[in-house]
């Protein structure tokens, strides 16, 4: 089997540099969820503390202690908000190699077997964490005088919108009639 060869088409300075001479789309702002701007915000957050940390260790030989626990705090807030997103966009890391070798029906029932799965795992994460935040409403965190629950909260609130992402994916997938895992060339636009 020979491959083809790749044939580039050369392009000059002048031509490149008129590329950017383009006008930019405009923003579409609409297909972000209310996790992507709180996870935003606390990723900045977290960024701000971590600087702060640096700064103060290393340029003021004298660090301040509570950077370091909001910075942890807000990475967990990060993480789980957004694994909410990751829910919505069909993103999280899956296995969709064994559907190709199924037949359509068999993959529509492994898929939707994966959907009710999927929602019952983040149910059940939300129920626990919600057991768990219900049993140290009044635990400080160590170095700010801030309760723990702040966080814990978030983290329920996160698996609460897993959930009901989970929900809506799974509706989607049923209307559609395929998941991404039976054709993830439908979600990307690449050739699978």
């Amino acid at each position: 089997m020979t491959a083809t060869p790749e044939i580039h088409t050369p392009v000059t300075g002048e031509e490149l540099a008129h590329v950017f001479d383009e006008a930019a789309p405009p923003a579409d702002l609409s297909v972000y969820g209310v996790e992507d701007w709180i996870t935003l915000a606390a990723f900045w957050v977290m960024v701000g503390c971590v600087i702060l940390q640096f700064f103060t260790r290393y340029v003021l030989n004298n660090s301040f202690a509570w950077t370091e626990e909001i910075a942890i705090n807000a990475l967990v807030v990060v993480v789980f908000l957004g694994a909410s997103l990751c829910v919505r966009a069909s993103r999280h890391i899956q296995v969709d190699f064994l559907y190709r070798y199924m037949s359509p029906g068999l993959g529509r029932i492994m898929a939707t077997f994966v959907d009710v799965v999927r929602i019952g795992f983040f149910a059940y994460g939300t129920w626990l964490m919600y057991k768990y935040a219900s049993l140290i409403p009044d635990e400080m965190m160590t170095t700010v005088d801030l309760p723990k629950s702040i966080v814990f909260n978030a983290v329920v609130l996160a698996f609460a919108l897993m959930t009901l992402r989970a929900l809506h994916v799974a509706w989607q997938n049923a209307r559609r009639g395929y998941s991404v895992l039976e054709k993830p060339e439908a979600f990307d636009g690449s050739e699978a």
